[in-house]
C-alpha cells in the first residue's frame, strides 16, 4: 500500500473554497506486490505465456519503447500462472477463473486505497455517508460496492454507487457523481474509489490478436480514493481542489473504436488507431464549453492546469499539440504513465496526487507560479470525453 500525507498545510496560505461547491479533500492509492521493469516485460510475458515467436517479440519491444512506460504494478504472478496455468493458453474459457481472482484482488486494492485516503482526510470512516464504486475489471452480484464498504466497516446505511465497465473515462465519470451528490446532499461527504486490474484481459501474444501487445506494453493495476464533500471544516479538512463544472459528450458512430467484450476468455479490447487523431479533432470545441463557465478564450490555455488521464503517450501528444500547451503543462499526467502505466479509471487519481504534490513542493520553495483554473480530463468507449473545470487551492 502507498499513502500521501495530505494533512496539515497550513490552510492561511490556501485559496479559499467556494461555498456550496464540491472539494476533494484527501486522496489516497494502493497496488499490488508485483512490480513490472518495462526493459523486463518482454522476456517475462514470452516466458509466462510459453510463446517463442520472434516477430511478436520484436513487435512487444518496439511498443514498450514507445509507450514511455517505465514501471506498472499488476496482480498477475507466478504463483498465479502456476495455479491457472490455463489463463496462459489461447481460446480456453477462463472467465470464471479470472473473475475468481479479479474480484478478489480489486476488492482488496479498493480497501487499501480507502484506508489511505481516509488516513490523510483526518476524519472517521463513519462520517462518510455515501459510496462512489468504479471499476471494470470485475463482475459479480452483490457488486464491489458492498464488498468496500463492508471491508471499510462502513454503516449499511451508506448510500451506494457503483459504475462498471466506464473504463479509461471511469475515474473522472465518477468524480462528475460524487459532485452531483455532494452538493445536492449538503453535508455529506463522498468516498471514491476506483480499483482495477488487467487479469480479467490478460493474453497470450497472438498474431490473430495484436491489441493484446499494446495491452501488454501500456496497461497497469492498482487502486485510487479520494473524499469529496462541500463547505470543509477550516482546521479539520484541507481542500486540495474546488470542482466548478462538469459535463460528459460522446461522439456519434465512434462506438466501435474503443470496443470490449465479455468472452469466456475474459475480456478482450480493440483499440483503433484512429483514437488519438480523434481526440485531437474533438478537443477544442469540449474545453471551450467548460471555460466559457468562467470566461477563459482558447488563447488562454496556457493559464491553466491540465490533469488529463494519460491513455497513451499519443493521445497526450495530440492533446498538447492542438491546444499548443508548453510541455510542463502535462508533466503530472506524463509521470503518472512513467511510473503506473494506464491504470484506466485509477489513473486520474495519481495524476492530481502529482499535481498537488509539485504545487506544495512549489509553494514550500516561495513560488507561486500554480493555474488556479484548469481542467480534469479523460477519454472513454463511447467515445466519451470526461471534463471537469476545476480549481487548484493549495
Amino acid at each position: 500500500m502507498v499513502t500521501v500525507r495530505t494533512q496539515g498545510q497550513d490552510s492561511s496560505s490556501k485559496k479559499q473554497p467556494t461555498p456550496g461547491k464540491t472539494t476533494v479533500m484527501a486522496l489516497g492509492k494502493a497496488f499490488p506486490h508485483q512490480l513490472v521493469m518495462q526493459e523486463f516485460l518482454v522476456d517475462g510475458y514470452f516466458k509466462n505465456t510459453n510463446c517463442d515467436d520472434p516477430e511478436l517479440k520484436k513487435k512487444l519491444a518496439r511498443l514498450c519503447q514507445t509507450t514511455t512506460v517505465k514501471t506498472r504494478y499488476v496482480v498477475m504472478s507466478d504463483e498465479i500462472l502456476k495455479k491457472y496455468p490455463e489463463i496462459a493458453v489461447e481460446g480456453q474459457p477462463t472467465v470464471q477463473q479470472r473473475l475468481d481472482i479479479s474480484n478478489k484482488a480489486v476488492t482488496q486494492m479498493a480497501i487499501e486505497a480507502s484506508n489511505a485516503c481516509i488516513t490523510n482526510w483526518g476524519r472517521p470512516s463513519s462520517d462518510i455517508t455515501h459510496l462512489v464504486y468504479v471499476s471494470s475489471s470485475e463482475a459479480r452480484l452483490p457488486g464491489g460496492d458492498l464488498y468496500l464498504a463492508r471491508g471499510l466497516g462502513l454503516s449499511p446505511e451508506v448510500s451506494r454507487v457503483m459504475l462498471y465497465f466506464m473504463g479509461c473515462s471511469g475515474g473522472v465519470t465518477g468524480l462528475r457523481v460524487a459532485k452531483d451528490i455532494a452538493e445536492n446532499n449538503p453535508g455529506s461527504r463522498v468516498l471514491l474509489a476506483t480499483s482495477e486490474t488487467t487479469i480479467i484481459g490478460f493474453k497470450p501474444p497472438s498474431a490473430n490478436r495484436p491489441y493484446d501487445l499494446v495491452g501488454a506494453a501500456l496497461f497497469g493495476d492498482g487502486a485510487g480514493a479520494m473524499i469529496l464533500g462541500t463547505d470543509p471544516i477550516e482546521g479539520v479538512e484541507t481542500p486540495f481542489f474546488e470542482l466548478h463544472s462538469a459535463i460528459q459528450n460522446f461522439l456519434p458512430n465512434t462506438e466501435k473504436t474503443i470496443d470490449g467484450r465479455l468472452t469466456e476468455e475474459g475480456i478482450s479490447f480493440k483499440l483503433g488507431r484512429e483514437l488519438p487523431q480523434i481526440i485531437e479533432d474533438n478537443i477544442e470545441k469540449f474545453v471551450k464549453k467548460l471555460m466559457n463557465g468562467v470566461g477563459f478564450d482558447e488563447n488562454q490555455y496556457n493559464e491553466m492546469f491540465w490533469a488529463v488521464h494519460p491513455g497513451g503517450p499519443a493521445i497526450l501528444n495530440k492533446l498538447e499539440k492542438r491546444l499548443d500547451l508548453c510541455p510542463e503543462k502535462l508533466s503530472a499526467s506524463r509521470r503518472a504513465l512513467m511510473d503506473y502505466g494506464n491504470a484506466s479509471s485509477n489513473t486520474i487519481v495519481y495524476v492530481l496526487e502529482y499535481m498537488i504534490e509539485e504545487s506544495l513542493k512549489m509553494k514550500k520553495m516561495g513560488v507561486d507560479k500554480d493555474s488556479e483554473w484548469g481542467m480534469i480530463l479523460a477519454f472513454g468507449p463511447g467515445i466519451t470525453f470526461e471534463g471537469i473545470l476545476a480549481r487548484n487551492l493549495v
